[in-house]
């Protein structure tokens, strides 16, 4: 249940009845203090400017054709025109005990699903995931999952980099460690060793760095002998990559990979399709596309290579062969790509020139989800204390081993399998929620201290405030589905409870439209600390019996919309901390 969709149909309604243009937009947003309601309608102002008349008296008229006597327990000017809205109480009740009773929270799927394409993670398989790989990864993955929760059809599209010249170099220093007849296996199994090893062979080797160059031409021209060596290095990659999903808790799997070597058969057709539709160009032997929409003050333009001069094709290449497949074999509706921001431009260029050349219909949504770097406390990218680039899969180790010694020192007689258990669900959510709870665009501070607190809008303390309603309803003694009816709406804090338990959906739906986690994580927060508020103010437990099962009703729904919540992030709760 959306109350926002629901005011905002109602009063652009009734400002339709008064004689506004269809289409008009009450532009219905929660208001910002209490006084001035739970809801407020601001399209008025701009309506009334464009038919040049006063919006207070539009703002009237509005409010004669507007019927909310079901939902609303007041509805009033203020201001210029502003329509303040007051919820019901009884209606909140009703509300609640319909998402009490829902296996869905009482979300509405949308009426029109659509397939929507998510490109994310897209790891370089030539090195293990580092902390680098952790923002793609995690944003997507939430996104990914609230897309669905939705009723989309989400298709999951890891395109990982397992093509180029840089994979000559490796392959070269795996055909010499065979020719040494050492197990490969075991020399991929730090594949950061693995690289630098076969780094040096090529800078400091001149034969080997040659050898390296005519196994990219034979990787490419489909040798047999080199393909089996490739496709050995990418199993094991992948399985790296799989590990650290699997820690990081992420739905990733491997078939959910589509790597870039995916579309080197269609490379040639792109470029050939481009030149007949006349939009290359050759410039210094390669060939381009030069497009107005990207020319400078001085009109320069910065082209779209798309073929080298040598005949070797580029990322953009690759990307156009990628809409291509994602339009025509996958059917989408929306492409979304979190990959970060400085690739801004690149995308610009292939969606324009995706759309020049008809490689996605026109109403096909292409939206490029940048965000920030992970920062270290220098405000440098973040690296290992030896100054090298942070494996992921370190980084996670080290975030369940703080985790346990926390909870370890707080607990002292829990069981040690316990204790890891909770080391390693706090240990994770506080990585993936403290870079969740960033705004996407931003950069942040990584901070060991500020994400693994118990105070603040952080994933210990959403755990914790999970735990504590649990235990709040294991004290009760009771059997939960035994509580059925309203729920009755009568103090502020209840009042505020209810009000803040019924826009879940909005929170989750600004994730589904602009990929950005953090309005969903600060909803949860919010919802955190109104309940807790609650808490002090009105008891459960030593109450009547018929206040009791109400606001344990409350609780309830507390604890199944924070559990979903945290769900939808990739969150795991605890019943105990």
């Amino acid at each position: 249940m959306n109350i926002q969709t629901l005011l905002n149909q109602r009063i652009q309604a009734a400002m339709v009845a008064a004689g506004a243009p269809d289409g008009s937009p009450a532009l219905v947003r929660q208001s910002a203090k209490v006084q001035f309601g739970d809801y407020q309608a601001n399209g008025i102002m701009g309506v009334a400017k464009a038919l040049k008349t006063n919006p207070r008296a539009l703002a009237q008229e509005v409010l004669e054709k507007l019927d909310l006597s079901d939902v609303a327990e007041k509805v009033e000017i203020a201001g210029p025109g502003f329509i303040n809205i007051f919820l019901k109480n009884v209606w909140l009740g009703k509300e609640l005990a319909e998402l009490r009773s829902s296996d869905h929270l009482d979300i509405d799927q949308v009426a029109s699903p659509e397939v929507v394409v998510v490109d994310y993670s897209s790891p370089n398989l030539a090195k293990e995931m580092h902390v680098g790989h952790l923002r793609s990864t995690v944003i997507g993955d939430a996104v990914v999952r609230t897309l669905e929760f939705l009723g989309h059809t989400v298709v999951r599209q890891n395109h990982v980099g397992d093509w180029g010249t840089q994979f000559g170099m490796l392959l070269a220093y795996m055909e010499r460690l065979r020719s040494e007849s050492a197990e490969i296996s075991m020399a991929l199994s730090d594949l950061e060793t693995f690289y630098r090893a076969a780094k040096t062979c090529f800078d400091d080797d001149e034969a080997f760095a040659k050898r390296a160059r005519e196994l990219v031409v034979e990787l490419q021209s489909g040798n047999e002998e080199c393909l089996a060596l490739w496709d050995e290095f990418i199993n094991i990659s992948l399985t790296h990559c799989e590990e650290t999903y699997k820690m990081l808790g992420v739905s990733l799997e491997r078939q959910h990979v589509m790597p870039e070597s995916a579309y080197n058969d269609d490379l040639a057709n792109v470029v050939n399709d481009l030149q007949e539709q006349g939009l290359l160009q050759e410039s210094n032997g390669a060939q381009c596309v030069f497009m107005d929409e990207f020319a400078n003050k001085d009109g320069e333009i910065t082209p779209v290579i798309v073929q080298k001069t040598g005949g070797g094709f580029l990322y953009a290449t690759t990307d156009l062969a990628a809409v291509r497949f994602r339009q025509h074999t996958l059917n989408a509706d929306r492409v979304l790509y979190f990959v970060d921001a400085r690739q801004s431009l690149h995308f610009q260029q292939i969606f324009t020139l995706s759309r020049k050349a008809g490689f996605v219909k026109p109403s096909t949504q292409l939206e490029h989800m940048p965000f920030g770097t992970v920062m270290g406390s220098d405000g440098k990218p973040f690296k290992t204390r030896s100054g090298g680039v942070a494996k992921l899969s370190a980084l996670l180790e080290e975030a369940q081993e703080r985790a346990y010694q926390l909870v370890a020192s707080k607990n002292p007689d829990m069981s040690e399998e316990e204790l890891r258990n909770i080391g390693r669900v706090v240990g994770i959510s506080s990585v993936k929620y403290a870079d969740l709870s960033k705004n996407r665009t931003s950069d942040y501070v990584f901070n060991w201290d500020t994400m693994l607190s118990f105070e603040g809008n952080t994933a210990p303390y959403l755990l914790y405030a999970y735990s504590r309603i649990a235990s709040i309803v294991k004290r009760a003694e009771i059997d939960v589905t035994s509580l059925t009816g309203d729920i009755a709406v009568l103090e502020a804090q209840e009042r505020a409870l209810a009000v803040k338990l019924c826009q879940f959906e909005e929170a989750i739906q600004q994730v589904a439209n602009d990929g950005m986690p953090h309005f969903l994580c600060a909803y949860l927060y919010d919802l955190a600390g109104t309940f807790m508020t609650f808490y002090e103010a009105c008891p459960i437990l030593n109450a009547e019996e018929e206040v009791k099962n109400s606001r344990l009703q409350l609780a309830l729904n507390t604890a199944a919309t924070l559990k979903q919540g945290l769900a939808l992030l990739g969150i795991e709760t605890l019943e105990r901390m």
